[in-house]
């Protein structure tokens, strides 16, 4: 009866004390900087618009981020607008940068809801927008991101060039 007691009182310490130090073999990553540097058309369907865009990728840490494949959602206004998923593969060495292109697709049902959502007074300009995405790395390497802000526009301009 005493090992029993024993047995039951020392498994769970030791199972706590094995799952604390599996923790510090990972090492500790900094979140990755992600800044949408541009945005380009691509051939479209008949329902739906695509784009390429074009991410910066930071990473502001001493190891270098190994990825195979990227997705993203964007949301605007609250609302899903578009997404998107990549099979390349690639590596961000330590402190440093890159640009990464993902095509996405924006249905026409989702314009449709962001025009009826908008009403006649607003424009997309100044509007929020959430962008979500990983960089898949394996079981234990996947980053995952957030990019919030305002949608940017750039003005049309008048007059001749």
């Amino acid at each position: 009866m005493r090992r029993l007691f024993a047995l039951s009182l020392y498994l769970p310490l030791s199972l706590l004390l094995l799952s604390l130090s599996a923790c510090a073999l990972f090492p500790h990553r900094d979140p990755l900087n992600i800044n949408v540097v541009g945005i380009e058309p691509l051939p479209s369907q008949e329902l739906e618009v695509r784009f390429a865009v074009k991410l910066r990728v930071q990473n502001p840490n001493e190891t270098a981020i190994d990825y195979n494949g990227v997705a993203l959602d964007l949301e605007v206004n609250g609302q899903s607008l578009a997404s998107g998923v990549s099979d390349q593969t690639g590596s961000i060495p330590r402190f440093s940068e890159a640009v990464i292109v993902v095509p996405v697709s924006v249905s026409a049902f989702s314009v449709l809801r962001q025009t009826f959502g908008l009403g006649q007074t607003q424009t997309l300009n100044n509007l929020p927008y959430v962008l979500r995405g990983k960089l898949a790395g394996g079981v234990f390497g996947t980053m995952r991101f957030v990019d919030r802000g305002k949608l940017s526009l750039p003005e049309a301009t008048t007059g001749t060039w």
